[in-house]
């Protein structure tokens, strides 16, 4: 659906000028919007709308400082996606390493170029992420070597061998043969964000809701009400680990989750992190809209393959 009317044959800019159809609702997401200069001549400008009032519109222009347009100069405008972060660039094993700051305590051991890990329940339950081997490339050993290595390792463990790799990868597919298949359930985007975007964003959208926020050293775990909404941050260097955002059932559909993230990203941001890393399962589509509209872009899909 267009953000402006079509413009008519002939028409100039300055007919147009007031006919957009932008609002309050793009406050907090990146934008390019053409407007009218006080000499008659159109500009376009690309940023964050980090304000709107009766009469004008505010935009961060990404490191250029803000400016202000009067919505009765706004010719055209429409949000735009965000601007691909650098560590989009970064190779998919790298993002996952981060994974292992959300435990306290994790056994890993290298398997050639792939990583083996072994961490404590958390939650009430051992998690994927931390109890399987990390294979998002060659093994650099030989594929039965290392398919080899994997079960004794885990076996050693008492545990099903596991191992974490991207969906539909040439890893997927060789070491089907070797007798790993999907787990059948769990696939889940690893979602990227820069934090300073986000929290604009959500900030302009999350209720006023008060806040528990229980902090350690280099986490922070953020309840609402009693309950009702919580959710994880954990520092990994500059990265920003967000996990474990749940609202009650009775609670849904009241911004709760925006309230949450914000307050992780807000406290992520107060010590200098930068990126802002999530895992979304892909069924999950309520979850994956809420991170989308917030900036959240799948950098890869991980699935779990199960030795047989």
């Amino acid at each position: 659906m267009p953000d402006t009317p079509e413009p008519h044959p002939g028409e100039t800019d300055e007919a147009r000028a007031g006919r957009h159809r932008l609002g309050p609702h793009v406050v907090g997401q990146r934008v390019v919007v053409r407007h009218l200069l006080p000499d008659g001549r159109a500009s376009d400008v690309l940023g964050t709308c980090t304000a709107w009032g009766a009469d004008s519109l505010t935009i961060d222009r990404e490191g250029h400082g803000p400016v202000v347009v009067a919505l009765a100069d706004v010719v055209t405008g429409k949000p735009v996606p965000p601007r691909a972060s650098v560590r989009a660039r970064v190779a998919a094993q790298e993002v996952e390493e981060h994974v292992a700051a959300l435990w306290d305590s994790v056994t890993t051991e290298p398997l050639g170029r792939w990583l083996l890990r072994a961490s404590p329940p958390h939650g009430g339950r051992l998690r994927r992420r931390g109890n399987s081997a990390l294979a998002m490339h060659e093994p650099g050993i030989g594929w039965a070597d290392a398919a080899f290595g994997v079960r004794r390792f885990y076996a050693a463990l008492d545990q099903t061998p596991t191992v974490q790799v991207e969906r539909d990868s040439v890893v997927e597919r060789t070491l089907a043969p070797l007798g790993f298949v999907p787990m059948g359930d769990g696939d889940a985007h690893a979602q990227l964000a820069s934090v300073a975007r986000a929290l604009r964003s959500v900030r302009a959208a999350a209720p006023d809701v008060p806040a528990t926020l229980d902090e350690g050293p280099g986490s922070i775990t953020v309840t609402l009400g009693s309950g009702a909404a919580t959710g994880r941050g954990v520092l990994s260097g500059d990265w920003l680990l967000v996990e474990s955002l749940a609202v009650e059932p009775d609670h849904r559909r009241r911004g709760l989750a925006t309230a949450v993230l914000a307050e992780v990203l807000d406290w992520g941001a107060s010590l200098g992190a930068t990126t802002a890393l999530l895992h979304v399962e892909t069924d999950n589509a309520g979850a994956i809209a809420l991170y989308e509209r917030h900036g959240f872009v799948t950098h890869h899909t991980n699935r779990y393959l199960v030795a047989t």
